[in-house]
């Protein structure tokens, strides 16, 4: 299966996921637009090696299998930085993690978050209109990359943790920026031709 084609069924499932979870509100409005969401999870999938892609195509065939929806347990793991009361009235009914996996994360989280440093700098109006960095800037209202990133990686089976891990390692070993990647693909469909660009045009009027 090529790479393109692994990424169209992982968006597939990934949005009959994301199009079921239970909002206490009711359905948010993005649960709506498939097209933004196809863009979003694309952008980041093309940073990712084939392995890895074929890794978390199983996790989520699996989840599916089993009647779990990986995305209502992405963002229930959020609630944890960013409604800690809530959290702990939930935090029974999620899956428990082995171990091993909250310091994979941690390494995974400490290099995303270089990255996104590095990108603030070099095109810092483009990430202003984007989420905050830290978990320490989260609010009821306000889900920072840092924390969404944790969220997503708790539903991650252990192998595509490592798969992850080891495909972000040699992108640092190769002074390739992965979260540059996902950024430049996601500008590029909305009809902008390099970051640059992307930046020069979204600078403050003022």
């Amino acid at each position: 299966m090529s790479k393109e084609a692994l990424i169209a069924k992982i968006i597939d499932l990934e949005w009959n996921m994301f199009h079921n979870v239970s909002n206490i509100g009711g359905k948010a409005s993005c649960q709506e637009n498939p097209e933004t969401f196809k863009i979003m999870r694309h952008s980041q999938a093309v940073s990712w090696s084939e392995d890895t892609l074929e890794s978390y195509l199983n996790d989520l065939s699996t989840a599916q299998e089993n009647k779990r929806n990986l995305l209502t347990e992405k963002y229930a793991r959020m609630m944890k930085y960013t409604s800690p009361l809530e959290y702990a009235n939930i935090e029974h009914k999620l899956p428990s993690l082995d171990s091993e996996i909250p310091l994979l994360i941690d390494k995974i989280v400490k290099i995303v978050m270089g990255w996104e440093e590095e990108l603030s700098v070099k095109f810092p109006n483009i990430l202003k209109k984007g989420r905050p960095i830290y978990s320490t800037q989260d609010s009821m209202y306000v889900t920072s990359v840092e924390t969404y990133l944790r969220g997503e990686l708790m539903t991650y089976s252990q192998k595509t943790l490592e798969l992850y891990y080891n495909n972000i390692l040699m992108q640092q070993t190769e002074n390739i920026n992965g979260s540059e990647i996902t950024l430049f693909y996601m500008i590029k469909q909305y009809g902008f031709n390099s970051l640059e660009e992307a930046n020069e045009k979204l600078k403050p009027n003022f």
